[in-house]
């Protein structure tokens, strides 16, 4: 006996064929007479089930509702790099933003069109458009053909299979899956959220770390004065070898400090390097000298809690997370007695001798959870559904408290900021102004004139520092209230960098 077998499955391939006008086209083909006749009902389902339309893809791949969105928050631009068109009016717009001295807002456009990261969230998005439109698909049948030959006989058997249960559950499975695509949009808009708000956190570490260094490099050239000095007027028994030493410490000190501060403006750049997304030239962009003064007032936001709640994006992908499990636990419950439900048609061909016989049969095969009747899948959506409504809220109170936490910080470090600029720096030179009057009148020695200055160049330092960290609060302000907190984390408090240059002043 010689025995011929062979299995196939034939899958629509674009939902075009498959939606509308199209419904009755593929009705037709099903309920062809080389088919079954018993297999006519499922053409009927089928096409009662396709007329109600399913999902295609958009012809903005999605990024329509994070461009609107990026613009409210951010008023910055995205696109999705989708091909060489768009890769090279991306890659123009880079350059032309490098050829300047970046700001921070168009270090965060940079950031937006070349980090491959965020081009890969978007990427994510398109995915999750795939799984939207091949979710609202209904089950492709299942053809199978066997061909049995043996002496003086032969038998042809041709099968379809078609999952009715997936076919009644279609519209709400494609619910769920359109709420999956909108929640993908959320996650996009998080993303770029995110990155704006990395790219602005490292511009500003950037920029300060190279107004830091040119004054602690100050600080550096006249304590190598002081030293040099000390050392001649030991010589000649003019200074104690004490404070020698004690001038001879602190140029050690402050160029350990210049040392460091240097390494540090080396990380900072190549952080905002890695956010921008640049390499080869394009990482020889140029910085300002200098940090932004700060505004004239600070923010007054009695609203900031209400504001997060409502405007937070990982708040409304929770949201969104919650109602597709409310529905997905609907779906269980609706489907809790079968777990499977198929229909076989079959027609076999008979042929011995001279003799044709010809048989057609209907096969119904379902599964009932005859142990628990479903109870299990249905626990198991409750405690799912449960699970995400109790991280909502805990969500949401958590972002009422970063809100108000991030804009105690952003109010702190306005007002350490100004007193430094309004106090601490007039102060400092008011004290050098008046100590270089008294050494020209030889009422003040030479040590004491290099000493304010010394205390000066470390003030501005703090002062630098503290314009810093006001920037930097202003970043997790708007980020706590629109999202993009990148899990979270809050940049340092004001004040924690401030060790090297406090020390120093102790000295």
């Amino acid at each position: 006996m010689v025995t011929t077998s062979l299995n196939k499955q034939r899958n629509i391939r674009t939902p075009r064929d498959l939606c509308m006008g199209h419904a009755n086209t593929v009705a037709a083909q099903w309920g062809r007479r080389r088919t079954l006749r018993s297999v006519a009902p499922f053409a009927v389902l089928a096409a009662a089930l396709l007329a109600g339309g399913c999902a295609g893809f958009s012809p903005d791949a999605g990024m329509g509702v994070v461009e609107t969105a990026v613009a409210a928050d951010l008023g910055k631009g995205v696109t999705k790099i989708d091909g060489p068109k768009k890769e090279a009016q991306a890659a123009a717009r880079v350059k032309q933003l490098l050829a300047k001295s970046l700001t921070p807002a168009s270090a965060v456009q940079v950031a937006l069109l070349n980090n491959r990261g965020l081009q890969a969230a978007y990427n994510e998005l398109g995915i999750s458009e795939a799984q939207m439109v091949e979710a609202s698909l209904p089950p492709a049948p299942t053809l199978e053909f066997s061909r049995v030959v043996w002496t003086g006989g032969l038998e042809i058997e041709r099968t379809i299979v078609q999952n009715v249960l997936a076919l009644l559950t279609l519209p709400r499975r494609r619910e769920i899956a359109e709420a999956r695509f909108k929640q993908a949009q959320a996650r996009a808009v998080e993303a770029t959220l995110r990155i704006a708000a990395e790219t602005s956190r490292a511009y500003f570490r950037a920029v300060a770390t190279n107004e830091s260094v040119k004054f602690l490099a100050d600080a550096q050239d006249s304590a190598k004065t002081v030293s040099e000095l000390a050392k001649q007027l030991g010589e000649t028994g003019a200074m104690a070898k004490l404070e020698q030493a004690r001038e001879h410490v602190f140029y050690a000190e402050i160029s350990g400090q210049v040392a460091n501060a240097r390494i540090r403006q080396r990380v900072e750049r190549e952080r905002l390097t890695r956010a921008l997304g640049a390499w080869g030239a394009d990482t020889a962009f140029r910085l300002p000298n200098k940090l932004m003064v700060l505004p004239n007032t600070a923010k007054s936001l009695p609203w900031v809690e209400s504001e997060a709640v409502r405007r937070r994006v990982d708040l409304a992908i929770a949201r969104m997370e919650l109602d597709i499990l409310a529905k997905e636990m609907g779906l269980t419950r609706r489907t809790r007695f079968i777990n499977a439900f198929g229909v076989s048609g079959m027609r076999s061909t008979e042929k011995e001798g001279g003799d044709k016989v010809v048989r057609r049969g209907l096969d119904l095969d379902f599964q009932i959870p005859i142990y628990d009747f479903g109870e299990a899948r249905v626990r198991l959506a409750e405690e799912t559904y449960m699970r995400a409504v109790n991280r909502l809220i805990e969500r949401a109170v958590n972002a009422r408290s970063e809100a108000r936490e991030a804009y105690q910080v952003y109010r702190g470090a306005f007002d350490i900021a100004r007193h430094y600029d309004r106090e601490v720096l007039p102060l400092r030179k008011i004290i050098s102004d008046e100590t270089l009057l008294n050494y020209n009148a030889m009422i003040h020695d030479l040590f004491a004139l290099l000493a304010d200055a010394r205390a000066r160049i470390l003030a501005n330092v703090q002062a630098i520092e503290a314009r810093r960290d006001f920037w930097l609060a202003s970043v997790d302000l708007h980020a706590a209230i629109v999202g993009g907190r990148g899990g979270g984390e809050a940049s340092e408090a004001p004040g924690a960098l401030r060790a090297g240059p406090a020390e120093a002043a102790g000295h």
